[in-house]
C-alpha cells in the first residue's frame, strides 16, 4: 500500500501513516520537482508487483523539510500486513554511524585521540600479529608494524574482517571460532571482544580497507571509556536525545506488531522467508549488542538522525557534536579512495571514487563513482538492502529502507540516487 504523493500543484496532504513524520511540504517550496519525484513510486510498485522485494519505503528531506515519503508493498506477507512510516526495520550495518556518533562524543569530552592505540583502552589487543598464509588453525604471521589506532577503528583499516565474507583463511578462521557480534553467541560483549583479539590481523593496520567487525569493537571501547553498558551508553545518550522513539537493540512488547519479517534473495528472482517478525531474535534483549549491526529502527527516526549531521551536531535544541567534529568525520581519511586501498570483496558501497571518514563512506569523485551525486556527500546502507545518504551541498538526505538479504541482490540504492536527484531543480 502506497502513500499517494500530491500531484503538481495539488496541496501535500498528510495521511494517517506518515505521523512519524513532519508535514509534506509541496516539493517546489524546497526545489524539488513534484512531476519528477513522481516517478519514483512506480519504480518501488514495479520491485514489489515483479515479487523481487516483499516491501519498501523511501523518505526524502531538502533544506529541513519532507518533500517525499512513499510505502510499497508488505512488512509481512504471510499476515499481508502492509509496509507504513512506523514499521520497524533491522537496519544493520546503519547501525555503525550512530555507534561512531557515540565515540565521538567521547573524543569531544577528551577521553582519546585517534591516533591513540587501542591497546591503551583494550589490552588484549597489544602485540598483534599479521596473516600471511598457512592453513586455517596453522597461520603463518609477522609482527604487526604498529598498533590497531581508534581511527583505524572508525574508518575500516583496522586489519579486522567479517567471517561471512568467506574469501580468506582468516575469514574462516573467524566463523570457526564462532567470532560474530550478530547475537549468534550471545556471550557477553567485553568476552567476543577478547576473543577476537587473539586472532591475528588480517593486513598491517592502517594499510588496506576491509569492511570488518571493527565498529564491534568500538562499540566496547565506548564501554570501557564511558563506565557503562554500550547499549545503555548509545540509547540514552545518543537515541533519545535525538527523539528516534522507535530506534533500539530489541522491538518492546507494545511494538511487536510493528516489526518486519525479513526475507532473503531465493535466486531466482524472488524471496523467501529468513526471519518471520513473530519468532525474531530482536523481540527480547539480550547481552551481546552490536555497535556494527544490532539496532531496528523506522525512517522516520532515520531520517531525524540524518537531519542531525546535516545541521552538524545538533537537532531540535540539542547538541550532541560539535560542528568541527561533525565536519572531521565526513572527510575522507583514506589514501585516495577505497578501491586505491584494498582488493574489493564486500561493503554497503562501491569502491571506486568513494573515500571514507569516520563511520560514513564518503563521496569524492562521482564521475569516477560512475553515479550521480555531490563531492562531500556521506552515507551508508545495512545487509537487508537499508541505505540512506546525506548531501550537504544540496541540502538533502534520502532513507530507503527494506529488508531483502543480502543488499547486493538488486541495484535499488544506485536506481533510487539516481531518481531522487533527477528530482532536484534548484
Amino acid at each position: 500500500m502506497m502513500a499517494r504523493q500530491p500531484q503538481p500543484g495539488e496541496p501535500p496532504a498528510l495521511p494517517d501513516t506518515l505521523k512519524p513524520f513532519p508535514d509534506l511540504v509541496k516539493p517546489e517550496e524546497v526545489g524539488l520537482s513534484a512531476a519528477r519525484l513522481s516517478r519514483i513510486a512506480p519504480w518501488m510498485a514495479a520491485y514489489v508487483e515483479s515479487g523481487r522485494l516483499a516491501g519498501l519505503s523511501v523518505a526524502i528531506e531538502r533544506r529541513g523539510r519532507l518533500a517525499f515519503f512513499e510505502t510499497a508493498g508488505l512488512a509481512d506477507v504471510e499476515t499481508k500486513k502492509p509496509v507504513q512510516a512506523d514499521t520497524i526495520v533491522r537496519i544493520y550495518s546503519m547501525t555503525k554511524p550512530l555507534t561512531t556518533v557515540a565515540a565521538m562524543m567521547l573524543y569531544e569530552e577528551g577521553r582519546f585521540q585517534l591516533d591513540d592505540p587501542l591497546s591503551k583502552f583494550i589490552p588484549a589487543f597489544a602485540g598483534q600479529r599479521v596473516f600471511t598464509g598457512g592453513s586455517r588453525g596453522k597461520f603463518e604471521t609477522v609482527p604487526a608494524i604498529r598498533d590497531i589506532t581508534i581511527r583505524d577503528l572508525m574508518n575500516h583499516t583496522s586489519g579486522l574482517t567479517y567471517g561471512f565474507m568467506e574469501s580468506t583463511q582468516l575469514d574462516a578462521q573467524y566463523r570457526a571460532e564462532g567470532i560474530d557480534f550478530s547475537g549468534g553467541d550471545d556471550m557477553p560483549l567485553k568476552d567476543m571482544v577478547e576473543k577476537l583479539a587473539r586472532l591475528p590481523l588480517l593486513a598491517q593496520p592502517g594499510t588496506r580497507w576491509n569492511y570488518s567487525v571493527a565498529t564491534d569493537v568500538l562499540g566496547y571501547l565506548v564501554e570501557v571509556l564511558s563506565g557503562e553498558p554500550f547499549e545503555r551508553f548509545l540509547v540514552d545518550r545518543v537515541i533519545k536525545p535525538l527523539g528516534m522513539v522507535d530506534t533500539d537493540f530489541f522491538v518492546p512488547p507494545d511494538k511487536h506488531s510493528r516489526l518486519a519479517s525479513n526475507y532473503a534473495s531465493d535466486g531466482s528472482g524472488g524471496f523467501q522467508i529468513l526471519e518471520e517478525a513473530r519468532r525474531s531474535r530482536w523481540l527480547k534483549p539480550r547481552h551481546l549488542n552490536s555497535g556494527g549491526g544490532g539496532l531496528v529502527s523506522t525512517a522516520g527516526d532515520y531520517l531525524r538522525f540524518c537531519r542531525f549531521m546535516l545541521n552538524k551536531g545538533t537537532l531540535d535544541g540539542v547538541r550532541l557534536l560539535g560542528r568541527k567534529t561533525v565536519e572531521l568525520m565526513t572527510s575522507n581519511h583514506l589514501d585516495g579512495d577505497m578501491a586505491d586501498m584494498g582488493t574489493p570483496r564486500f561493503s554497503e558501497s562501491t569502491y571506486h571514487g568513494i573515500g571514507f571518514g569516520l563511520g560514513f563512506s564518503v563521496m569524492i569523485d562521482p564521475a569516477k563513482a560512475q553515479i550521480v551525486g555531490s563531492p562531500g556527500e556521506y552515507a551508508w546502507g545495512g545487509a537487508a538492502s537499508t541505505a540512506f545518504w546525506i548531501d550537504p551541498k544540496e541540502d538533502m538526505a534520502v532513507v530507503l529502507l527494506a529488508q531483502l538479504m543480502p543488499s547486493s541482490t538488486y541495484p535499488i540504492r544506485r536506481e533510487l540516487r539516481v531518481l531522487s536527484y533527477q528530482a532536484v531543480i534548484d
